[in-house]
């Protein structure tokens, strides 16, 4: 895509999210009704009209705009993005900007008329797709051609940059997408996504021992403790309990775990620095490596990965 025309968009990492690896879990998935006319704009302040789960949008007869689940994913993102372009919004009801933004998308799908489809992903209700991008902000929103991302943006786009973007996602969409070559990787993702933590553990370590620089790999990995960490745990419940206990060590690396997964990763990274400035000893060292194991799920020149690098070295020394 030509960076002279559309907006300031971080690399995909590879590996960074394998959308082959994610498979439809539910049973018996229901596709959403038709709606017909895009969500009310937000006021100047961000304060308006929430974009709240609805159903899909038809324009002619075509799909233009979908809320999607992890149990519908698989059919309304991937299999349909391989016939026609797929826009995917990771938003919440608490984000200001996402009531900005996601408006504007709407506009510009119903516009497209099928063209291309907008996907729309409550990062609260589905953490573990937000997870699966690595989503470290919303709103986010991805490009996927092919089964596979193509271009990624974050924060608030003016409708003049989205409008030349999605002309370039549209593009991408004609012509051929590159398949990912590693099979182990693929493999080792594929457990991942299926929830099977074991293999996907053993996996990603076999490839490391082979590969000790596979940061994809290390990546994975760190995933896999992740998602094993927060097994069960109520989010509402824990982030609470972090609140009233603001020392307690194990409740805030849960609170850190959690809002990582929600994509608000900024904030976990500052709830664990300040936690750094309070505790000493082997504590210290804990939190240190717990987030070190945080900054490796995301993608490697993410600018917010920087900063706490830079928050944490100071708070260290």
């Amino acid at each position: 895509m030509d960076p002279r025309t559309t907006p300031a968009i971080p690399a995909v990492m590879r590996g960074a999210v394998d959308l082959s690896g994610l498979r439809d879990r539910a049973t018996a998935a229901t596709r959403p009704q038709a709606r017909t006319a895009p969500a009310p704009a937000a006021d100047e302040s961000g304060n308006g009209a929430s974009p709240a789960p609805r159903p899909a949008a038809e324009t002619g007869g075509a799909v233009t705009i979908i809320d999607v689940t992890e149990a519908t994913f698989q059919t309304e993102v991937l299999e349909r993005s391989l016939t026609t372009p797929v826009v995917i919004d990771f938003w919440a009801e608490w984000c200001g900007p996402c009531k900005q933004l996601s408006p504007v998308l709407e506009k510009l799908a119903l516009e497209g008329g099928g063209s291309w489809v907008l996907a729309k992903v409550d990062v609260d209700s589905n953490p573990r797709l937000a997870q699966m991008f690595r989503v470290q902000g919303i709103p986010m929103v991805f490009a996927v051609v092919g089964g596979q991302p193509v271009d990624a943006f974050t924060g608030v786009v003016p409708e003049a940059q989205l409008r030349p973007w999605i002309e370039a996602v549209l593009k991408a969409g004609s012509a051929p997408v590159p398949v990912a070559e590693d099979p182990a990787l693929l493999a080792a993702d594929d457990a991942l996504a299926e929830g099977d933590y074991d293999a996907a553990e053993r996996a990603y370590k076999k490839i490391l021992a082979d590969r000790p620089a596979d940061s994809a790999a290390a990546a994975g990995l760190a995933q896999v403790g992740l998602l094993r960490r927060v097994d069960g745990v109520d989010p509402a419940q824990a982030l609470a309990a972090a609140e009233v206990a603001p020392d307690d060590l194990e409740t805030q690396l849960v609170a850190a775990d959690l809002e990582v997964l929600a994509g608000r990763a900024e904030d976990a990274y500052a709830r664990l620095v300040a936690l750094v400035r309070r505790v000493f000893g082997d504590d210290r060292e804990t939190v240190r490596l717990h987030l070190v194991s945080l900054f490796s799920i995301a993608a490697p020149d993410d600018p917010a990965v920087a900063t706490a690098r830079r928050s944490l070295a100071s708070a260290l020394f």
